[in-house]
């Protein structure tokens, strides 16, 4: 089973990229942030021509999450209030469409597009370990349900010194500070791991490059895209890469794909996928 999330930063103006990524990859989920649409507006028959079922989530201009699968999706549950339904206060964290969820072939995948934060000391810091606390909140919610979860987005957070690429200065701004870090290693806890650095451990891996100050061309990115696996599935797990070729685009996202390769629950004859980075 192949997975990927990106952040497209507008679905319909990176629509022709993403139907490109399907085309060469042909991945069996593919998770989108940042859709900046309207569920009414969002190009699923372009989608569900190419064989693909599409659940979404979205807003006008801002924000916006979507699922989009070969097989089934059941069971999808919209914002916080779709898994924390006897809790009022999700309300006004769910006016910005930031969480999906669904089950598909049986795992339970959360596709989630953190707020950014804007500055340390501004509301929006706050908002964000707010929302982070919730979302602690639903995956202790969904974990009694003992389902296998693949979390995976675009989290605005640089979990450790080596996603950025300049740690000395930016270690402790925005994205990188000691309380965004803990608040996401407090989700994880010891039942989520960050897939990706099963496969690789160094630096000099970004997912996200700013748009200004030729940060692509200089390579001056971070990784801030992730896919955590709940434990059953991290041993069933082959391969995972950042297909970093998107970003070099004409009117690129300022993001990268991100990619897993799992054998779930047994896939036979399986091709090899080979990650062009």
């Amino acid at each position: 089973m192949l997975i990927a999330t990106w952040n497209v930063n507008s679905v319909r103006v990176r629509i022709s990229q993403i139907e490109r990524l399907i085309d060469e990859l042909k991945p069996d989920v593919l998770c989108l942030q940042e859709t900046k649409v309207e569920d009414s507006l969002f190009p699923k028959n372009i989608l569900i021509k190419k064989g693909y079922e599409v659940s979404c989530y979205g807003q006008k201009s801002y924000n916006g999450v979507a699922l989009i699968t070969r097989s089934k999706l059941e069971d999808v549950r919209l914002g916080f209030a779709g898994e924390l339904t006897n809790d009022s206060n999700v309300e006004s964290l769910d006016e910005q469409k930031r969480v999906i969820s669904a089950l598909v072939d049986g795992i339970r995948f959360i596709n989630v597009y953190v707020p950014n934060g804007s500055s340390v000391k501004s509301e929006k810091y706050n908002y964000k370990l707010n929302w982070l606390r919730y979302l602690k909140k639903y995956l202790n919610s969904q974990s009694k349900r003992g389902e296998p979860v693949c979390m995976l987005g675009d989290f605005n957070i640089a979990l450790e010194d080596i996603d950025i690429h300049n740690p000395e200065k930016l270690s402790g701004g925005i994205m990188a500070t000691l309380e965004e870090r803990k608040s996401l290693q407090d989700i994880l806890s010891n039942r989520l791991s960050d897939v990706f650095r099963v496969f690789e451990q160094g630096t000099d891996n970004w997912s996200w490059w700013d748009y200004r100050s030729g940060a692509w061309a200089r390579d001056k990115g971070w990784r801030i895209d992730h896919i955590y696996l709940s434990n059953d599935l991290i041993n069933c797990s082959k391969s995972s890469a950042i297909y970093k070729k998107f970003r070099g685009n004409s009117q690129p996202s300022d993001h990268a794909p991100v990619f897993v390769d799992i054998e779930w629950p047994q896939e036979e004859d399986a091709d090899n996928f080979d990650f062009y980075l």
